[in-house]
């Protein structure tokens, strides 16, 4: 809109003078949600409302406005699922290397609220995490079906027993 409000007219009767004339030319017709209730009306007063819905809108998690301390404690606790997905020994290793790297980090410079974390234990990752891709292949296998397992075939005897008079 590049219009401007004239002088000596209230903005009152200039934006109501917009707004009917906007409607004469129909651009209030067919707008996506016409006729809809409008989401969250009855929903209790949050003056966080707009964060919430973008964060919604981005596919973001609230963990992103946890400090700092808090973040590495949550990742620490969901590291046995992380890294129940990878491949091999190299790649957990790796995983938790650039983990303890960031607690290093905080731990020389600690910010927001004090929470206890420490270094974690790569050698007991793995283990870990071997012991977990053992109950995993040994689950497996108790469920293949038995089509799966090769099928015993009949003995046949390279001769036939005969009567012998």
């Amino acid at each position: 809109m590049t219009e401007r409000k004239p002088a000596g007219v209230t903005f009152e009767s200039w934006i109501d003078r917009q707004v009917r004339e906007a409607e004469e030319r129909g651009e209030f017709e067919n707008l996506p949600g016409a006729g809809k209730p409008i989401p969250g009306l009855d929903a209790p007063s949050d003056e966080h409302w707009w964060l919430r819905q973008k964060m919604r809108a981005e596919g973001l998690s609230a963990d992103a406005l946890l400090p700092p301390s808090l973040q590495l404690r949550k990742e620490i606790e969901a590291l046995p699922g992380e890294v129940r997905g990878l491949a091999t020994e190299q790649m957990v290793r790796s995983l938790v290397a650039e983990l303890n790297v960031r607690v290093a980090a905080w731990l020389r410079m600690p910010s927001g609220p004090w929470a206890p974390i420490g270094r974690v234990d790569a050698d007991e990752v793995v283990r870990q995490w071997r012991a977990d891709r053992l109950a995993a292949r040994e689950a497996q296998d108790a469920q293949a079906p038995a089509s799966r397992q090769p099928a015993r075939r009949a003995r046949r005897w390279p001769f036939s027993r005969r009567a012998s008079s």
